[in-house]
Order: structure tokens, then C-alpha cells, then sequence
């Protein structure tokens, strides 16, 4: 059994690996070639910063790789060997709290290198050494509180009930639903939240929340630019949680209008029911992940020189998870572009076309992000279509023109989304 899982690992992270590779070629090709969407010099460093990206989680890959090798073959063994003998839920904690700090370590280098080597040269990132500690040590202490708690209540589940992989879900389910509830609380551990001040810009706001039907806590700011000079807007929390989130850098580059042509794309997402929708979809997943990771046999721990008790068969969970989120990704992509372009239209006919396609314009530009990717990387990881699509939708094409109108189209405004060039594995 061992031999099936290492095979299925390996095939997993050389499709990873064949993806990225295809990608820093698709676009070392591209960049190159006439530029779309932005002047031709901020065209090729928006090339180079995608490739930079790409280049660092072809390693990251490959790395992966090895400590999934490391961990199956001998880790798992060596971790259970030097846990202390304990009651089982506390045992299978203390292991679940050195398989988390391994691989958290292993990947810092990483991390590191993106904030302070990549977004450093490319003129984002705003984060000083010490900010990072901070936030790593706050993120290590609501780890050690919270995740504790539930790897406690998972190792109690697994130990106790028979059908652990059912309740096991059930649990799993329940907290993501109040973690996105509680979201606007853990955000405010790292960044400051003030409300938008009264004014022209607030009452528009509200009509245009009116006009959707949606209550919210507020209209609040977010000193994103302490870390990072990019730019975003987003909706956090559900239910009487949710709040407008505005990033300090977006309304340092809109007008009103833009501005309004931005949150009629979220208010989209909010009126279609896309955040319960996507909490539906990652019900699924995990639902399918307890199923199948709940039912492995016994003879492929021992294959690993460890016995099946909680806190392996729950770092086993972990361990495998990435490799059926892949399997997942290519369905949950295409469903949220689908999204995107219902906002899309959505926002178009609260905030005007026009704003909405200007906006987008800058957004390639003040966020570098390259408007171009190879079809694999749109298949498997992009949650929003490639920007030049959307524009097509929006009835503009690469030249400039406005296709359905004919004319030349104002090119100021930025356009608030999460960065659909980027991607997650």
C-alpha cells in the first residue's frame, strides 16, 4: 500500500512540476512579443516578476516532494519515537504539533525569499524583518491556542468514535463556517481596521449596498500598505459579521466611481451566494478527503514503522490532502471564473462598464500581473479567467477598442480583485 500512495505522490508532484515548467516557458516566450494591456517595459517586468514566481514554486515543488519522501519512509517513525508516552489525545497533539512545526520550517525559506528577495525587487513588499517575527509569532500562538483545540477534539473523535471520519468532517465543516465568520476578528491580530470616514464616498457606498439588499457591520480601511503595495477590496465574515474591507492603497488610486464600479463586482459575488456556494464546494472536498484518508489500512502505517493511533492517521490527513486538492482544483477553478464573470456583469450594472473595464486596465499595471498564462495553468489553477478574457466580455479587446460601442475607452481607474494571475497548490 505504501508503494501505491509514494506512486500516486509522485505523479501528483510531477504534473506540479510539468505545469510550472510549461509555464516559465509560456511566458519567457510572451514577454517577449508585443505587449498587451500595459506599456511595453512594465509588460516585461510584469514577465519577469510572473516567472520569478514560478521559478521559486518549481523548487518549492520539489522540495515538497522530497519531505513527503522523508516523511513516509522514515519521519513519521522518528517524530513517534521521540513523542513521550501520554494519554492519547495529548500524545497524538504533541505529534501533530512537531508535524506542523517540520514542515513550517522547511517551508520559511521560502516564504522569506518571497517577501524580502522577490517582492522586494519588484517593488512590493513594505514588511521589515521585525514586522515578519510578529506576525509569525502571533500566527505560532493562535496555532498552539486554537489549533491545539482542535487537533485535541480530532484526536478524541479518532480515538473514541468508530465512524471517526464522518463526526471528523462534521467538526472539520462546522469550524471553517466560524472561521469565516470570525475572519474580521482574526484579521484585526495583524492589521488595523478603521471605519471610513463620513462623507460623499460612504453614502455611496451604502446606496449601492442598498441597492444589492445587503447589511453590513461597516466600512472599514485596512493599512494594508504597512506590507504590501498592491491592491485589493474584498467582503470578510458571514451573516451580521460581514464587513466592506478596504485596502488603503485602493482608495489611494480611485476615484468614486471606480470605487463604486469595485464593490459592484463583491456586492456581485454576495448577491449570487458564491461565498455559500464555495463553502458548499470545500464541504465536498473535505467530506471526500475524511472518507477515503478515514478508511486506510492499517498495514500502510505499519509499513511505515508507526501504529495507527490519532495524531499519525490525522498528520496522514494532512499529508495527503494537497495531493486530493489537485485532483479538486481544475472543478473548483472553473466554477469560480464562472463566478467571476456573473460579478463581472454584476458590477458592470451597478458601478458601469466602463469604470469596471478602465479599472481592470490598471490593475494589470499597479499589481504586475502578467495578463497572459498557459492553458494548463488556467485549467488547474486560476480562480478568476485570464484578464484579457474578461475584458472581451466587458466588450474590450487587446487593441484598446471598445467593441461594442466603437470607441476609444478612458484608460484611468483600478479594478479591486484577488490577483488572478496568482495560484495556489
Amino acid at each position: 500500500m505504501l508503494e501505491v500512495v509514494i506512486a500516486l505522490y509522485s505523479l501528483y508532484t510531477f504534473m506540479r512540476l510539468y505545469i510550472s515548467i510549461m509555464q516559465i516557458g509560456y511566458i519567457n516566450q510572451e514577454k517577449r512579443g508585443d505587449a498587451v494591456l500595459m506599456p511595453t517595459g512594465k509588460y516585461l517586468v510584469a514577465g519577469n516578476y510572473a516567472v520569478a514566481k514560478e521559478k521559486l514554486s518549481l523548487i518549492e515543488s520539489f522540495v515538497d516532494y522530497l519531505l513527503f519522501l522523508w516523511w513516509v519512509l522514515a519521519g513519521f517513525k522518528l517524530l513517534a519515537s521521540m513523542i513521550p508516552s501520554l494519554d492519547g489525545v495529548m500524545e497524538s497533539v504533541l505529534f501533530l504539533f512537531g508535524f506542523i512545526a517540520i514542515n513550517y520550517l522547511v517551508g520559511l525559506p521560502f516564504a522569506l525569499y518571497q517577501t524580502f528577495k522577490i517582492d522586494e525587487a519588484f517593488g512590493f513588499n513594505k514588511m521589515t524583518p521585525k514586522m515578519f517575527l510578529l506576525d509569525a509569532l502571533k500566527s505560532a500562538l493562535l496555532f498552539v491556542v486554537i489549533g491545539g483545540g482542535i487537533f485535541g477534539l480530532l484526536a478524541w473523535i479518532v480515538s473514541s468514535i468508530e465512524s471517526w471520519w464522518f463526526w471528523g468532517f462534521v467538526v472539520m465543516f462546522g469550524i471553517a463556517v466560524v472561521a469565516n465568520i470570525l475572519m474580521p476578528f482574526f484579521m484585526s491580530l495583524f492589521n488595523t481596521f478603521t471605519p471610513l470616514e463620513e462623507g460623499e464616498l460612504k453614502e455611496a457606498i451604502l446606496g449601492l449596498m442598498t441597492r444589492a439588499g445587503l447589511q453590513s457591520e461597516g466600512i472599514f480601511v485596512m493599512d494594508a500598505s504597512r506590507r504590501d503595495s498592491r491592491l485589493n477590496a474584498f467582503f470578510g465574515g458571514l451573516g451580521k459579521s460581514k464587513r466592506v474591507v478596504l485596502f488603503d492603497t485602493l482608495i489611494a488610486k480611485l476615484n468614486k466611481e471606480e470605487l463604486l464600479a469595485v464593490l459592484g463586482h463583491e456586492l456581485g459575488h454576495f448577491s449570487h451566494g458564491d461565498i455559500w456556494k464555495n463553502i458548499g464546494l470545500m464541504g465536498v472536498l473535505l467530506f471526500v478527503a475524511f472518507y477515503l484518508f478515514g478508511h486506510l489500512p492499517d498495514s500502510l502505517f505499519l509499513q511505515m514503522g508507526v501504529s495507527p493511533y490519532a495524531g499519525v492517521e490525522i498528520a496522514m490527513l494532512l499529508l495527503l490532502m494537497p495531493l486530493l486538492s489537485f485532483l479538486f482544483t481544475p472543478l473548483l477553478s472553473y466554477v469560480s471564473r464562472h463566478n467571476e464573470y456573473a460579478a463581472d456583469a454584476y458590477g458592470s450594472e451597478m458601478g458601469g462598464r466602463e469604470n469596471l473595464t478602465s479599472a481592470l486596465l490598471k490593475l494589470v499595471t499597479e499589481n504586475k500581473s502578467f495578463p497572459k498564462s498557459h492553458p494548463l495553468v488556467i485549467f488547474f489553477y486560476h480562480t478568476h479567467p485570464p484578464v484579457i478574457e474578461r475584458l472581451k466580455e466587458l466588450g474590450y479587446d487587446a487593441t484598446g477598442v471598445v467593441v461594442a460601442e466603437e470607441q476609444p475607452l478612458k484608460k484611468e481607474g483600478i479594478f479591486a480583485y484577488m490577483d488572478s494571475t496568482h495560484h495556489d497548490d
